[in-house]
Formats: C-alpha cells, structure tokens, sequence
C-alpha cells in the first residue's frame, strides 16, 4: 500500500512540475513573440464575453 501511495505521489509531482514547466514556456514564448500575446489576449477577451453572455445555472 505504501508503494502505491509513493507512486501516486511521485506521479502528481511529476505532472505539476512539467505542467509548471509549460507555462513558464508559454510566458517565454509569448514575450518573445508578441503576435502570441495579442492572440492570447483576444482569446481571453472572448472567452470573458461568451462566459458573461451564457445563461446562469441554478
């Protein structure tokens, strides 16, 4: 039982640290190229409009 908690946990460090590693990479890559960032941006904007635009549950 112990080595499969051990696993598990090893298993979620590993995929927080790579998912980490992504959006550091994202960050870099969109400061290195601004079109990425203006594309990021009115993707944002966008999905906040649609979001907003969407009847309420409940």
């Amino acid at each position: 039982m112990a080595l499969i908690r051990f696993l598990i946990v090893l298993l979620t460090f590993i995929g927080v640290l790579a998912s980490a590693s992504l959006v550091v990479l994202a960050v870099i890559l969109m400061l290195r190229f601004p079109p990425i960032l203006i594309a990021v941006s009115i993707a944002f904007v966008v999905f906040h409009w649609v979001l907003k635009r969407l009847p309420t549950i409940g």
